[in-house]
């Protein structure tokens, strides 16, 4: 039973760690990024309104496109004594992007400021493409 439960949780651990896959030529491919200590989460949510299996990257056919991410990142906690440390908030971003071209890397920036989270869609040459147009947080 033992030797059961090992081999259970190895084959676990194992599933969370596999590469990724190659880029198609083909499609656009975004990846992320979170730049400060307290941004603990970023992840491919929805892709066009259909739920991602992977939430490590979008792979986009070229053209126009809505994304949608999961954004976990910490915010201050206040004065009083249930609120002493910081807490966690959980937030979906979503950004269109109407030109988005085959064999190219986007970057997909979250960051959040206090209580507010934001997201940049940056191409290759780290020019702005766009930026979140609307958010939608559980706490």
């Amino acid at each position: 039973m033992r030797r059961l439960m090992l081999l259970l949780a190895a084959s676990v651990v194992a599933g969370c760690q596999s590469p990724l896959p190659a880029a198609n030529p083909q499609m656009a491919w975004v990846d992320f990024s979170t730049p400060f200590p307290n941004d603990k989460l970023l992840m491919a949510e929805r892709l066009d309104k259909q739920r991602l299996r992977d939430g490590r990257f979008f792979e986009v056919a070229p053209g126009s496109h809505e994304l949608i991410v999961r954004f976990d990142f910490e915010v201050p906690g206040g004065g009083g004594l249930m609120m002493d440390g910081p807490t966690e908030r959980l937030c979906y971003l979503t950004i269109q992007y109407d030109h988005f071209e085959a064999g190219q890397r986007y970057v997909l920036v979250g960051q959040s400021i206090a209580f507010t989270p934001g997201a940049r869609l940056y191409n290759a040459k780290r020019e702005i493409v766009a930026e979140d147009r609307e958010s939608y947080c559980l706490m």
